[in-house]
């Protein structure tokens, strides 16, 4: 699925800040992040909901979920972690992924109101990219 944009991330094909990426899944920053750091992990086959996810791969992609999870307070510094995947409703690239985002109290997420955030270019990005990558090795 080549007009899937996470299928071109996976493939290498758009641009991305890849955090961590393995032969079956890639994880990788979030362009419209709550928060900085906030990190989107996909499959690279393309799956679109989890119940459509192979049983092989469930495993794996929840293993990844948690080492995602771990980063982000060891390497961000972050209290805890918000994970969160939607099914169609809600799900603006029709890829399956889970949203792995850095949460500290206070950092003014509340029930479903999610304002959005931006890096300033690039290399902000990939320097987010790169401390969550060292926190993975």
């Amino acid at each position: 699925m080549r007009a899937c944009l996470f299928c071109q991330v996976a493939a290498g094909e758009a641009e991305a800040s890849v955090v961590w990426a393995d032969d079956d899944l890639v994880a990788f920053l979030d362009i419209r992040p709550l928060f900085k750091g906030h990190t989107l992990l996909v499959p690279r086959q393309h799956v679109e909901t989890l119940p459509d996810l192979p049983a092989a791969l469930r495993d794996p992609f929840l293993v990844a979920a948690q080492r995602l999870a771990t980063a982000m307070v060891d390497a961000l510094g972050a209290q805890g972690s918000f994970v969160a995947m939607n099914n169609t409703v809600s799900q603006s690239v029709p890829h399956l992924h889970c949203h792995v985002v850095p949460r500290t109290k206070g950092d003014g997420l509340r029930g479903f109101f999610w304002p959005r955030t931006t890096y300033a270019d690039v290399a902000e990005r990939d320097t987010w990219a790169a401390r969550l990558a060292a926190s993975l090795e």
